[in-house]
């Protein structure tokens, strides 16, 4: 395995089917938002799938080890976090369904072909400039931070990729939920089915993921909540179907 490495860099089990990531410490790493929004996403055999802003593939990779024949284009801006996701994907022997491209999501259209998917989903970074401070390595702080990178352009990137009735999944903080919303509405993505995330029951929600159909009507379909941990800090049943 040593032989996939580079400096600085280490292997992580992904907990799915065997499949192995490779990630650097000093780089912003994946998490369970990552591993909810690949199960949320609920991609079809026949789908046509782009992870924007994948960092090194946890989430396209996890979403064609649940769903064979599933093919998904990664894209990624930074190149040394692309290069990390492309090895990964070659570890993991998967070249053939999941391909990394690095690019601006904003720009992949271009690339991949307008309306040329039909399923988006994307786990953006969370951090409002000036909101909090930015990390000191740049890769850290792409990764955290929207920079110029705003809920408006994740949007307009993902509805310029996907088919009209092709679905756009996101997860986002719940107390900026209404800026994605309002973003997937001027760029005519509907949302459609809505899953609130708590650490614990009778808290108020960390996250909010999202499934919006482009070109899709009114009237949104609220999921039951998803509560990781119950009171004592074990994990619930939920969170093991996740992760099973």
């Amino acid at each position: 395995m040593s032989d996939w490495l580079k400096d600085g860099e280490r292997l992580d089990d992904l907990q799915c089917d065997g499949l192995k990531l490779i990630q650097r410490p000093d780089v912003f790493r994946f998490g369970t938002d990552s591993v909810l929004l690949a199960d949320f996403a609920r991609p079809g055999a026949k789908d046509r799938a782009v992870d924007l802003g994948c960092g090194t593939g946890a989430i396209a990779l996890l979403m064609a080890a649940h769903r064979p024949g599933l093919i998904v284009d990664a894209v990624e801006i930074q190149p040394e976090i692309a290069d990390m996701a492309r090895r990964s994907v070659a570890l993991n022997g998967m070249e053939d369904r999941v391909r990394v491209l690095n690019a601006d999501m904003r720009e992949a259209w271009r690339t991949l072909g307008a309306e040329a998917c039909t399923l988006a989903v994307c786990n953006p970074p969370y951090g409002k400039v000036g909101a909090a401070l930015e990390s000191l390595s740049e890769a850290r702080r792409v990764a955290r931070h929207e920079g110029d990178l705003s809920p408006q352009d994740i949007a307009r990137a993902a509805a310029r990729l996907i088919k009209n009735g092709g679905r756009f999944c996101v997860i986002y903080p719940a107390p900026r939920a209404f800026e994605m919303m309002r973003a997937m509405h001027e760029n005519r993505l509907a949302p459609k089915r809505i899953r609130t995330v708590h650490g614990v029951a009778g808290r108020a929600p960390k996250f909010v993921l999202m499934d919006a159909v482009k070109g899709g009507g009114e009237g949104l379909h609220w999921l039951e909540p998803l509560v990781l941990r119950h009171p004592d800090g074990s994990f619930t049943e939920e969170w093991h179907r996740i992760y099973d």
